[in-house]
């Protein structure tokens, strides 16, 4: 998949990778699965040499040895490994990759006539949820600063340690979102009333503008949403489902993974074509090269000859009259019959339409059989010049 993934970013290029959404998630979820293993590896890697120490080193029985700090680690039980263990952490991030795969099936929900509607409220329920966090964090560090600077001076003197520290302030508070914090945590095991009271206030005060208000406007606004798209769930849906067929049909990988590490008959293709390019490339600045030499030849050898040179051109004029003309008024009277052809089949061309055809196509008739005249003639006297010139 990593592999996938670089192909995508190489065919599409970084700036059209990144303004994808789904590519995002899949690029975040690969580097914390990458991340995951690495841990793990580092893990395994210190556990054998520890073991590689222990079977050079010691020859009997461990119960009699005094091993040292860093050997002994990995002899102890789980629960008193440090918090920063490889494994530990490796364990940490396997998790959150593992929900973050899950999630990547909703790309495909939008082939679905009934799940894609859903999809595409979810998406919309995203956005509305990261507009929402603005002013949720604004109050949220608010309230955390100020409940933390009123209680850590009385820690140990509560009922629990509650705003005693700022993890412990935003864990309250956070917790307190979801109705799962305690109205004692602002208690106070001193008779400090005014602190306790002042807690009272603005732990209510929180409530108030927390779950009453904002959550309540981010229900409403999510409401909102999935009603623009339950008006249109038809629309958004075919739009949704295009989409998702486009993104197959781009220029890029055809196999599945892992077969996409195996080189296919269309990488070998392209591989040829781009030699040939290169090789075409070469070969080809050679030959201008070499025109631009024959050509600066060819130019000392006219400095010399300028009288033949202006024959050589009335030659070529000759040779090669200007067809613009005859082009543009063959476009012109093809327009205008197309324009008749379409009226007539529309019904909508009356007599006095196709009398206005016919008077501009015999004009343009007119106006072409004079310039062929009046070409003639000019060929006609070029001829006689050079025939003098020849004769004389």
């Amino acid at each position: 998949m990593i592999w996938s993934e670089c192909k995508k970013m190489w065919s599409q290029g970084p700036r059209e990778y990144l303004l994808e959404l789904w590519n995002l998630l899949d690029f975040g979820m690969l580097a914390i699965f990458a991340a995951s293993f690495i841990a793990r590896f580092m893990a395994f890697w210190h556990a054998s040499k520890a073991q590689s120490f222990v079977d050079e080193k010691i020859k009997m029985d461990l119960a009699n040895v005094t091993l040292p700090t860093e050997i002994e680690y990995y002899t102890l039980a789980r629960i008193k490994w440090f918090p920063s263990d490889p494994q530990l952490i490796s364990e940490g991030l396997y998790a959150i990759a593992v929900v973050m795969s899950f999630s990547r099936i909703a790309y495909i929900l939008p082939a679905n006539e009934s799940f894609g509607p859903l999809q595409i409220s979810l998406g919309r329920t995203v956005k509305d949820i990261f507009k929402f966090m603005v002013i949720f964090i604004m109050v949220f560090v608010a309230f955390m600063i100020g409940m933390f600077n009123l209680y850590s001076h009385y820690l140990g003197a509560k009922q629990n340690n509650a705003f005693t520290t700022v993890e412990e302030s935003f864990k309250t508070l956070f917790w307190a979102i979801f109705g799962l914090s305690e109205v004692k945590s602002v208690v106070i095991n001193y008779s400090h009333k005014f602190i306790e009271n002042i807690g009272y206030v603005l732990y209510g005060v929180y409530h108030v503008t927390m779950v009453i208000v904002l959550l309540n406007m981010l229900i409403a606004m999510i409401n909102s949403s999935f009603q623009e798209i339950e008006n249109d769930a038809d629309v958004e849906w075919k739009f949704a489902r295009a989409k998702l067929w486009i993104s197959h049909f781009e220029e890029g990988r055809t196999l599945a993974v892992p077969f996409n590490l195996v080189p296919s008959p269309k990488s070998l293709f392209y591989l040829l074509l781009r030699l040939k390019k290169m090789l075409t490339g070469l070969l080809r600045c050679r030959k201008v090269q070499y025109q631009e030499n024959a050509e600066m030849e060819k130019l000392r050898y006219t400095k010399h000859s300028s009288i033949r040179s202006t024959e050589d051109q009335s030659l070529q004029s000759i040779r090669n009259p200007p067809t613009r003309y005859q082009k543009i008024m063959k476009r012109l009277i093809k327009r205008y019959v197309l324009k008749a052809q379409m009226d007539r089949e529309n019904d909508e061309v009356n007599e006095g339409e196709l009398k206005e055809i016919k008077q501009d196509i015999s004009s343009l008739r007119y106006e072409l059989l004079e310039e062929k005249s009046q070409n003639t003639e000019d060929l006609a006297e070029l001829i006689r010049k050079l025939g003098e010139k020849l004769g004389g």
